[in-house]
Protein backbone atom coordinates (compact mmCIF):
# COMPACT_ATOMS: atom_id res chain seq x y z
CA UNK A 1 0.00 0.00 0.00
CA UNK A 2 1.31 3.59 -1.05
CA UNK A 3 1.64 5.51 1.98
CA UNK A 4 0.21 8.93 1.69
CA UNK A 5 2.43 11.46 2.37
CA UNK A 6 1.16 15.33 3.41
CA UNK A 7 1.93 17.98 0.77
CA UNK A 8 4.69 19.75 2.96
CA UNK A 9 6.71 17.11 3.94
CA UNK A 10 6.91 15.85 0.48
CA UNK A 11 8.02 19.44 -0.50
CA UNK A 12 10.73 18.95 2.12
CA UNK A 13 11.55 15.53 0.64
CA UNK A 14 12.23 16.82 -3.00
CA UNK A 15 13.99 19.91 -1.42
CA UNK A 16 10.95 22.31 -2.48
CA UNK A 17 10.65 24.55 0.54
CA UNK A 18 12.01 27.99 -0.05
CA UNK A 19 15.27 28.80 2.35
CA UNK A 20 14.88 32.62 1.36
CA UNK A 21 11.04 33.08 1.71
CA UNK A 22 7.96 32.20 3.35
CA UNK A 23 5.57 31.22 0.84
CA UNK A 24 2.63 28.95 1.28
CA UNK A 25 3.06 25.01 0.02
CA UNK A 26 -0.02 26.05 -2.46
CA UNK A 27 1.69 28.66 -3.96
CA UNK A 28 3.54 28.35 -7.43
CA UNK A 29 6.67 29.49 -6.03
CA UNK A 30 6.95 26.23 -3.08
CA UNK A 31 6.95 23.45 -6.02
CA UNK A 32 10.04 24.78 -7.48
CA UNK A 33 13.11 23.77 -5.10
CA UNK A 34 14.93 25.98 -3.12
CA UNK A 35 18.59 25.53 -4.96
CA UNK A 36 16.79 26.50 -7.82
CA UNK A 37 15.46 29.99 -6.67
CA UNK A 38 16.60 33.15 -7.19
CA UNK A 39 19.17 33.62 -4.04
CA UNK A 40 17.94 36.43 -1.98
CA UNK A 41 19.70 37.88 1.16
CA UNK A 42 18.04 37.26 4.51
CA UNK A 43 17.78 40.42 6.98
CA UNK A 44 19.20 40.24 10.47
CA UNK A 45 16.09 39.44 11.69
CA UNK A 46 15.59 36.37 9.62
CA UNK A 47 19.12 35.47 10.03
CA UNK A 48 18.79 35.52 13.45
CA UNK A 49 15.53 33.21 13.46
CA UNK A 50 16.82 31.15 11.39
CA UNK A 51 20.15 30.40 13.15
CA UNK A 52 20.53 31.45 16.59
CA UNK A 53 19.09 28.20 17.91
CA UNK A 54 21.36 25.85 19.45
CA UNK A 55 20.99 22.40 20.42
CA UNK A 56 22.47 21.18 24.09
CA UNK A 57 24.69 19.19 21.88
CA UNK A 58 25.52 21.75 19.65
CA UNK A 59 27.57 25.43 19.56
CA UNK A 60 30.62 26.64 21.44
CA UNK A 61 31.19 25.25 24.80
CA UNK A 62 29.87 28.89 26.92
CA UNK A 63 28.15 28.08 30.12
CA UNK A 64 24.75 27.11 29.41
CA UNK A 65 25.18 28.16 25.80
CA UNK A 66 25.34 31.84 27.29
CA UNK A 67 26.74 34.79 24.98
CA UNK A 68 30.55 35.20 25.38
CA UNK A 69 32.54 38.26 26.14
CA UNK A 70 35.96 38.51 27.10
CA UNK A 71 34.55 40.89 29.96
CA UNK A 72 38.37 42.11 30.92
CA UNK A 73 38.66 43.44 27.85
CA UNK A 74 35.12 44.83 27.23
CA UNK A 75 34.32 47.47 29.77
CA UNK A 76 31.84 48.80 27.42
CA UNK A 77 29.55 45.07 27.47
CA UNK A 78 27.64 45.28 31.04
CA UNK A 79 26.27 42.64 32.27
CA UNK A 80 24.40 41.79 35.99
CA UNK A 81 26.16 38.26 36.31
CA UNK A 82 28.92 36.73 34.56
CA UNK A 83 30.83 33.10 34.79
CA UNK A 84 34.75 33.85 35.35
CA UNK A 85 36.56 31.29 34.51
CA UNK A 86 39.66 30.63 36.51
CA UNK A 87 41.84 28.12 35.42
CA UNK A 88 44.49 27.60 38.07
CA UNK A 89 45.78 24.25 39.90
CA UNK A 90 49.46 25.07 40.92
CA UNK A 91 48.45 25.91 45.00
CA UNK A 92 47.23 22.30 45.37
CA UNK A 93 48.51 20.31 47.94
CA UNK A 94 47.68 16.37 46.57
CA UNK A 95 46.26 15.79 42.46
CA UNK A 96 46.29 18.45 40.08
CA UNK A 97 44.35 19.15 37.09
CA UNK A 98 41.91 21.92 38.17
CA UNK A 99 43.13 23.67 35.81
CA UNK A 100 41.08 22.46 33.44
CA UNK A 101 37.94 22.51 35.36
CA UNK A 102 36.24 25.17 33.59
CA UNK A 103 36.30 23.79 30.20
CA UNK A 104 35.07 20.84 31.81
CA UNK A 105 31.91 22.41 33.96
CA UNK A 106 31.10 24.69 30.71
CA UNK A 107 31.13 21.57 28.94
CA UNK A 108 28.84 19.54 31.47
CA UNK A 109 25.94 22.63 31.13
CA UNK A 110 25.43 22.01 27.46
CA UNK A 111 22.33 20.34 28.16
CA UNK A 112 20.80 23.68 30.03
CA UNK A 113 19.34 26.14 27.62
CA UNK A 114 17.06 28.94 28.01
CA UNK A 115 14.26 27.71 26.39
CA UNK A 116 14.22 24.70 28.88
CA UNK A 117 15.67 26.23 32.07
CA UNK A 118 12.26 27.09 34.26
CA UNK A 119 13.32 25.73 37.90
CA UNK A 120 10.35 24.54 39.45
CA UNK A 121 11.51 24.70 42.99
CA UNK A 122 12.12 28.92 42.39
CA UNK A 123 9.52 29.78 40.13
CA UNK A 124 11.75 31.48 37.19
CA UNK A 125 13.94 31.05 34.41
CA UNK A 126 17.28 32.11 35.53
CA UNK A 127 18.35 33.03 32.03
CA UNK A 128 14.92 34.68 30.97
CA UNK A 129 14.57 36.76 33.72
CA UNK A 130 15.79 40.35 35.29
CA UNK A 131 19.35 39.48 35.11
CA UNK A 132 22.00 39.91 31.82
CA UNK A 133 23.89 36.83 32.00
CA UNK A 134 27.21 36.82 30.22
CA UNK A 135 29.92 34.02 30.22
CA UNK A 136 32.76 35.95 30.73
CA UNK A 137 35.60 33.37 29.37
CA UNK A 138 39.08 33.22 31.52
CA UNK A 139 41.22 34.49 33.72
CA UNK A 140 44.43 34.56 31.66
CA UNK A 141 46.35 33.02 35.17
CA UNK A 142 50.59 32.20 34.96
CA UNK A 143 50.63 28.59 35.95
CA UNK A 144 54.41 29.27 36.70
CA UNK A 145 53.94 32.08 39.20
CA UNK A 146 51.71 31.76 41.76
CA UNK A 147 52.95 35.08 43.72
CA UNK A 148 51.86 36.72 40.03
CA UNK A 149 48.62 34.31 39.80
CA UNK A 150 47.24 35.95 43.17
CA UNK A 151 47.73 39.04 41.58
CA UNK A 152 46.41 38.16 38.48
CA UNK A 153 43.32 37.24 40.18
CA UNK A 154 42.78 39.85 42.46
CA UNK A 155 43.37 42.40 39.82
CA UNK A 156 40.82 40.50 37.63
CA UNK A 157 37.70 40.38 41.03
CA UNK A 158 38.78 44.72 41.30
CA UNK A 159 38.46 45.12 37.73
CA UNK A 160 34.83 43.06 36.89
CA UNK A 161 33.46 44.03 40.55
CA UNK A 162 33.89 47.57 40.22
CA UNK A 163 31.85 47.54 36.61
CA UNK A 164 28.18 48.71 37.05
CA UNK A 165 25.43 46.19 36.27
CA UNK A 166 23.14 46.90 33.66
CA UNK A 167 20.00 46.53 35.83
CA UNK A 168 19.80 48.14 38.64
CA UNK A 169 17.81 45.26 40.13
CA UNK A 170 21.66 43.66 40.68
CA UNK A 171 22.47 46.17 43.32
CA UNK A 172 25.63 48.94 43.17
CA UNK A 173 27.91 45.95 41.41
CA UNK A 174 28.00 42.93 38.99
CA UNK A 175 27.70 39.68 40.56
CA UNK A 176 30.75 36.76 39.66
CA UNK A 177 30.85 33.16 39.79
CA UNK A 178 33.85 31.75 39.40
CA UNK A 179 34.53 28.46 37.63
CA UNK A 180 37.76 26.68 39.28
CA UNK A 181 40.69 26.10 39.33
CA UNK A 182 41.62 25.44 43.09
CA UNK A 183 40.46 26.22 46.01
CA UNK A 184 42.87 29.37 46.68
CA UNK A 185 40.33 31.76 44.13
CA UNK A 186 38.54 32.42 46.82
CA UNK A 187 41.48 34.65 48.42
CA UNK A 188 42.00 36.71 45.45
CA UNK A 189 37.92 36.87 45.43
CA UNK A 190 37.37 37.92 48.49
CA UNK A 191 40.12 40.84 48.92
CA UNK A 192 38.28 42.14 45.67
CA UNK A 193 34.22 41.65 47.40
CA UNK A 194 36.01 43.77 50.47
CA UNK A 195 37.51 46.50 48.34
CA UNK A 196 34.15 46.95 46.12
CA UNK A 197 32.18 46.37 48.91
CA UNK A 198 34.08 48.08 51.47
CA UNK A 199 32.84 45.45 54.39
CA UNK A 200 33.44 42.09 55.20
CA UNK A 201 31.93 39.06 53.80
CA UNK A 202 29.90 35.63 55.27
CA UNK A 203 31.11 33.07 54.11
CA UNK A 204 29.33 29.87 53.12
CA UNK A 205 32.04 27.04 52.44
CA UNK A 206 31.08 23.58 51.61
CA UNK A 207 33.72 21.18 51.53
CA UNK A 208 35.46 18.10 52.96
CA UNK A 209 37.98 19.96 54.25
CA UNK A 210 38.55 23.44 57.09
CA UNK A 211 41.07 25.55 54.39
CA UNK A 212 41.53 27.95 57.70
CA UNK A 213 44.21 26.07 58.28
CA UNK A 214 47.41 27.77 59.25
CA UNK A 215 50.31 27.14 56.51
CA UNK A 216 52.49 25.41 58.76
CA UNK A 217 50.38 22.78 58.94
CA UNK A 218 51.89 22.08 55.76
CA UNK A 219 55.39 21.03 57.02
CA UNK A 220 58.22 21.70 54.24
CA UNK A 221 62.00 20.73 55.57
CA UNK A 222 62.28 23.82 52.48
CA UNK A 223 59.59 26.61 53.75
CA UNK A 224 59.09 29.95 51.86
CA UNK A 225 56.57 32.78 51.95
CA UNK A 226 55.15 31.93 48.85
CA UNK A 227 54.64 28.17 49.85
CA UNK A 228 51.86 29.69 52.98
CA UNK A 229 49.56 30.66 49.57
CA UNK A 230 47.74 27.19 48.83
CA UNK A 231 44.36 25.39 48.65
CA UNK A 232 43.96 24.88 52.24
CA UNK A 233 45.24 27.92 54.02
CA UNK A 234 43.40 30.69 51.86
CA UNK A 235 40.80 31.35 54.12
CA UNK A 236 43.28 31.49 56.90
CA UNK A 237 45.15 34.32 55.47
CA UNK A 238 41.62 36.01 54.13
CA UNK A 239 40.72 35.96 58.11
CA UNK A 240 43.77 37.55 59.15
CA UNK A 241 43.22 40.50 56.43
CA UNK A 242 39.90 41.17 58.06
CA UNK A 243 38.47 40.35 54.96
CA UNK A 244 35.87 37.55 56.47
CA UNK A 245 32.83 38.51 58.84
CA UNK A 246 33.83 36.45 62.04
CA UNK A 247 30.48 35.09 63.29
CA UNK A 248 28.95 34.88 60.14
CA UNK A 249 30.64 32.39 58.40
CA UNK A 250 29.62 28.46 57.54
CA UNK A 251 31.68 25.52 57.27
CA UNK A 252 29.24 22.74 55.35
CA UNK A 253 30.02 19.51 54.51
CA UNK A 254 33.65 18.79 56.72
CA UNK A 255 34.95 14.85 57.28
CA UNK A 256 38.77 16.10 56.98
CA UNK A 257 41.12 14.82 59.54
CA UNK A 258 43.08 17.15 61.76
CA UNK A 259 46.70 17.49 62.04
CA UNK A 260 48.67 16.60 64.69
CA UNK A 261 47.64 14.82 67.85
CA UNK A 262 44.85 17.25 69.18
CA UNK A 263 41.65 19.24 68.18
CA UNK A 264 43.93 22.95 67.20
CA UNK A 265 42.79 23.06 64.24
CA UNK A 266 39.17 23.28 65.55
CA UNK A 267 40.61 25.55 68.01
CA UNK A 268 42.26 27.60 65.02
CA UNK A 269 38.95 28.16 62.95
CA UNK A 270 37.06 28.80 65.81
CA UNK A 271 38.87 31.90 66.22
CA UNK A 272 38.33 32.36 62.36
CA UNK A 273 34.95 32.85 63.71
CA UNK A 274 33.22 29.69 61.80
CA UNK A 275 30.32 27.18 62.55
CA UNK A 276 31.11 23.87 61.79
CA UNK A 277 28.60 21.34 59.80
CA UNK A 278 29.69 17.95 59.40
CA UNK A 279 29.23 15.16 56.71
CA UNK A 280 27.35 13.48 59.70
CA UNK A 281 24.99 16.16 60.56
CA UNK A 282 22.68 15.28 58.02
CA UNK A 283 21.69 12.32 59.68
CA UNK A 284 20.26 13.74 62.70
CA UNK A 285 19.45 17.16 61.51
CA UNK A 286 18.63 16.41 57.80
CA UNK A 287 18.74 18.47 54.79
CA UNK A 288 16.50 21.13 56.09
CA UNK A 289 18.20 21.31 59.39
CA UNK A 290 21.39 21.86 57.72
CA UNK A 291 19.36 24.64 55.60
CA UNK A 292 18.04 26.11 59.21
CA UNK A 293 21.25 26.21 60.71
CA UNK A 294 23.22 28.34 58.15
CA UNK A 295 19.81 30.53 57.76
CA UNK A 296 20.32 31.26 61.30
CA UNK A 297 24.08 31.95 61.87
CA UNK A 298 24.19 34.50 58.43
CA UNK A 299 20.78 35.89 58.13
CA UNK A 300 19.76 37.16 54.57
CA UNK A 301 21.07 40.64 55.17
CA UNK A 302 25.01 40.30 55.19
CA UNK A 303 26.88 40.08 51.87
CA UNK A 304 27.77 36.51 51.47
CA UNK A 305 30.22 34.82 49.35
CA UNK A 306 28.97 30.87 48.53
CA UNK A 307 32.10 28.62 47.71
CA UNK A 308 31.36 25.07 46.91
CA UNK A 309 34.21 22.80 46.51
CA UNK A 310 33.27 19.83 44.53
CA UNK A 311 34.86 17.66 47.08
CA UNK A 312 32.37 18.17 49.40
CA UNK A 313 30.15 14.80 47.86
CA UNK A 314 31.28 11.66 48.07
CA UNK A 315 33.78 10.45 45.63
CA UNK A 316 31.69 7.55 44.68
CA UNK A 317 29.59 10.22 42.76
CA UNK A 318 31.88 12.78 42.15
CA UNK A 319 35.38 11.06 41.22
CA UNK A 320 36.71 14.09 39.71
CA UNK A 321 38.58 16.14 42.22
CA UNK A 322 42.05 16.30 43.40
CA UNK A 323 41.48 15.71 47.07
CA UNK A 324 39.24 13.04 47.65
CA UNK A 325 37.42 11.90 50.98
CA UNK A 326 35.17 9.03 51.54
CA UNK A 327 31.83 9.59 53.29
CA UNK A 328 30.67 12.93 51.90
CA UNK A 329 26.74 13.84 50.69
CA UNK A 330 25.57 12.77 47.50
CA UNK A 331 25.15 15.18 44.91
CA UNK A 332 20.59 15.35 45.84
CA UNK A 333 21.79 16.32 49.40
CA UNK A 334 23.85 19.51 48.67
CA UNK A 335 21.65 20.39 45.77
CA UNK A 336 19.07 20.42 48.46
CA UNK A 337 20.11 22.22 50.74
CA UNK A 338 21.48 25.09 47.93
CA UNK A 339 17.75 25.29 46.97
CA UNK A 340 17.13 26.12 51.14
CA UNK A 341 19.16 28.74 50.97
CA UNK A 342 17.91 31.12 48.25
CA UNK A 343 17.32 33.79 50.87
CA UNK A 344 20.82 34.01 51.56
CA UNK A 345 22.35 38.09 49.84
CA UNK A 346 25.31 36.04 47.42
CA UNK A 347 27.31 38.95 45.97
CA UNK A 348 29.76 36.58 44.99
CA UNK A 349 30.74 32.27 44.72
CA UNK A 350 32.50 29.96 43.16
CA UNK A 351 32.40 25.91 42.01
CA UNK A 352 36.10 24.68 42.58
CA UNK A 353 38.39 21.95 42.58
CA UNK A 354 36.58 19.96 39.46
CA UNK A 355 39.47 18.02 38.08
CA UNK A 356 38.09 16.39 35.13
CA UNK A 357 41.46 14.00 34.50
CA UNK A 358 39.77 12.05 37.66
CA UNK A 359 36.44 11.83 36.37
CA UNK A 360 34.50 8.91 34.82
CA UNK A 361 33.13 8.64 31.35
CA UNK A 362 29.63 9.89 32.00
CA UNK A 363 31.25 14.10 33.48
CA UNK A 364 29.57 12.98 36.32
CA UNK A 365 31.39 15.31 38.96
CA UNK A 366 31.61 18.06 35.90
CA UNK A 367 27.49 17.68 36.03
CA UNK A 368 27.43 18.31 39.03
CA UNK A 369 29.64 21.26 39.35
CA UNK A 370 27.46 22.52 36.52
CA UNK A 371 24.00 21.73 38.41
CA UNK A 372 25.24 23.59 41.27
CA UNK A 373 26.11 26.59 38.90
CA UNK A 374 22.62 26.63 38.06
CA UNK A 375 21.21 26.30 41.39
CA UNK A 376 23.11 29.30 42.72
CA UNK A 377 22.29 31.26 39.33
CA UNK A 378 18.99 30.68 40.56
CA UNK A 379 18.73 31.70 43.99
CA UNK A 380 21.21 35.07 42.50
CA UNK A 381 18.14 36.02 40.34
CA UNK A 382 15.23 35.44 42.28
CA UNK A 383 17.08 37.10 45.72
CA UNK A 384 16.77 40.57 42.67
CA UNK A 385 13.03 39.57 42.47
CA UNK A 386 12.70 39.34 46.12
CA UNK A 387 14.02 42.41 46.49
CA UNK A 388 12.09 43.84 43.51
CA UNK A 389 8.99 42.95 45.48
CA UNK A 390 8.33 40.35 42.82
CA UNK A 391 9.17 37.35 42.98
CA UNK A 392 6.18 34.53 42.08
CA UNK A 393 5.33 32.65 45.47
CA UNK A 394 5.88 28.94 45.09
CA UNK A 395 4.10 27.00 47.56
CA UNK A 396 6.29 25.17 50.24
CA UNK A 397 9.68 26.22 48.54
CA UNK A 398 10.00 29.90 49.48
CA UNK A 399 12.45 30.31 52.81
CA UNK A 400 12.74 34.12 52.15
CA UNK A 401 9.54 34.88 54.32
CA UNK A 402 10.32 31.89 56.72
CA UNK A 403 13.90 33.17 57.73
CA UNK A 404 12.83 36.62 57.60
CA UNK A 405 10.02 35.61 60.07
CA UNK A 406 12.58 33.89 62.46
CA UNK A 407 14.86 36.65 62.36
Amino acid sequence: MKMKVPLPLTLLLAGGVSAHSHTHPSDPEAQVPFHEQKYTPDSNEELERKWSFEWGFSGINTFAHLPHTKCLTSPSTPFDIGILGVPFDTAVSYRPGARFGPRAIRAASSRQTSFRAFNARAGINPYLSWATILDCGDIPVTPVDNAMALTQMTAAYLELGHRSPLSSTAGQHPKIISLGGDHSLALAALRGLKNVYGTEIAVLHFDAHLDTWHPSKYPSPWPSAQSQFNHGSMFWIASNEGLIANGSSVHAGLRTRLSGEDWADYDDDTRQGFLRISTDDIDEMGPQGIVEAIMNRIGIEIPVYLSVDIDVIDPGLAPGTGTPEAGGWTTRELIRILRGIEGLNVVGADVVEVAPAYDGGGEQTALAGAQVVYEILTSVVKRGLVDMGKVAEVPGKDSMTRFKDEL
